[in-house]
């Protein structure tokens, strides 16, 4: 059997962490076996649905290299993949009516009203709604229900579940799963307007696309035992099913794309690498055979066990995808670096100045490209400092006896006319040799005057080499101004 898997999401906005587990795990299973990776847009709930959705998807999965085999625009001959196309044909409603001919389903009339108070009735002393629908309708006659679908009345379809005896459901991750029947609601299969629900359209769908594998969080484990009784009240065979556990922020809350919580397209914004989310994603209630956490989107491909998949929640730690994001800046190649960083220094730098050489002074040094900023910003202006930044106790430096580097190497590198980076550390080295002292004695108060900061993506002569004689010069003279004033006033 050729495994087809699915990822159908509802057009309702940005695609959050965790539907884009759903549709990784959705691509893994089926490539790892050489199966087919569907793409069906699942847009009936009109409510909801956010113009541009679709398009946002789409760029995601694109970004995250999540190729379908079939979906729209790639008719494997299962489509239409969009379920309003699907609606129009009547598909939904034929089913729904082999259903209510062999008592598996049932016309409702109930008025929202009527439903209203019936929810309003059940409220239990916590406050919480308890209540089933109570198969007021099924009890109508032939005749009857005739009448009203002549008489225009509105309608829904409900699914007929028994209230006795219990329902069994295998899950790959829960193992099987027993349920009381009397917990099982009547749940709409069809609403007023025609459209069929999430629920009974999802099962429809995935049984005409021969769907093998289905994915999904566990929040939706309540209602697989409804989903099991439709593919046996159609004499359907029923898919592996594999619920994912949940995913918390590092406060152990529920993320939630309706609370705002992180969407791919907010973590490209924020600076991290599609790879990289990818990666990180993937590990997300996941985990393979061993320690290694860095894979590439083929190298997942080839280990993914979804065997291996967790029932204890995931929390996602954005620190830890930052250190992610920050290995895969490290490994890239210098040319595809630098086409990111680039356009981040620029953002910074106006100066005439190397920008390909202060990028990849910070390739090492940054988690997402949006730290590039931070780093670099003294290249454009010498920023204000704290006089206090010279004085450093492992250095072993202070404001005497970092001015008087500062003022003995001035006028070397005043005279210096090769202005290398070669050039540059081999005054400092010299007077460093000269004076018998710690490297860190001149290279600290040095850089500290070129930069104004205490953390640099490089060293002093890097930082030189940059800026240039002229205005490397000029910061030298600002530095011993400031340490002047300050031992002055010491004095």
């Amino acid at each position: 059997m050729k495994i087809r898997t699915r990822y159908a999401p509802s057009p309702t906005g940005k695609m959050h962490v965790g539907n884009l587990r759903t549709a990784l795990y959705e691509y893994l299973i089926a490539k790892h076996d050489g199966g087919d990776f569907i793409f069906r847009i699942e847009d009936t709930d009109t409510e909801r649905y956010v113009e541009g959705a679709i398009d946002i998807i789409n760029n995601t999965m694109s970004m995250a290299g999540l190729v379908y085999d079939e979906g729209p625009g790639k008719d494997g001959g299962y489509g239409p993949y969009v379920q309003s196309e699907r609606v129009k044909s009547g598909l939904y409603l034929e089913y729904a009516r082999k259903l209510v001919e062999k008592g598996e389903a049932y016309y409702c009339f109930c008025t929202k009203e009527r439903l209203d108070k019936l929810r309003a009735d059940s409220v239990n002393e916590n406050g919480k709604e308890t209540a089933k629908y109570d198969k007021h309708c099924l009890s109508l006659s032939k005749e009857e229900i005739e009448a009203k679908l002549a008489a225009g009345e509105p309608y829904v379809i409900r699914q007929n579940n028994p209230v006795t005896g219990t329902t069994t459901f295998s899950d790959v991750i829960y193992g099987d799963i027993t349920v009381d029947n009397c917990e099982l609601d009547d749940m709409v299969l069809i609403k007023a307007d025609g459209y069929p629900t999430y629920n009974f359209a999802n099962v429809i769908d995935d049984h005409l696309m021969k769907i093998t594998h289905v994915v999904r969080g566990n929040e939706y484990l309540s209602s697989a035992p409804k989903y099991n009784r439709l593919y046996e009240a159609f004499g359907w065979d029923i898919p592996v099913y594999i619920h994912c556990p949940t995913i918390t922020d590092e406060n152990h809350k529920k993320l939630s794309k309706r609370r705002g919580d992180a969407s791919f397209e907010d973590l490209i914004d924020l600076g991290y690498l599609p790879e990289a989310i990818v990666n990180y994603v993937a590990l997300l209630g996941w985990s393979p055979v061993d320690d290694r956490e860095i894979f590439s989107l083929e190298e997942l491909i080839n280990v993914f066990d979804y065997t291996r998949i967790s029932k204890s929640p995931a929390v996602f730690d954005i620190k830890k995808l930052s250190w992610m994001n920050s290995e895969y800046i490290k490994a890239m190649d210098d040319d595809k670096y630098l086409q990111m960083a680039v356009p981040e220094v620029k953002k910074v730098i106006t100066k005439d100045l190397d920008l390909n050489t202060i990028a990849l002074m910070c390739k090492t040094r940054i988690e997402t490209f949006k730290d590039i900023a931070e780093k670099i910003d003294f290249f454009e202006e010498l920023p204000e400092y704290e006089v206090s930044m010279y004085t450093h106790k492992k250095m072993k430096t202070n404001s005497e006896n970092s001015l008087a580097a500062l003022q003995e190497m001035l006028p070397l590198y005043e005279a210096l006319d090769d202005y290398s980076i070669e050039a540059i550390e081999k005054v400092a080295m010299d007077y460093v040799a000269s004076k018998g002292i710690k490297n860190g004695q001149a290279l600290w108060p040095l850089r500290t005057a070129v930069s104004g900061k205490q953390m640099t993506p490089a060293g002093a002569y890097e930082i030189m080499e940059v800026l240039g004689k002229e205005e490397s010069i000029s910061r030298i003279k600002a530095g011993i101004e400031k340490l002047l004033e300050d031992v002055n006033a010491a004095e």
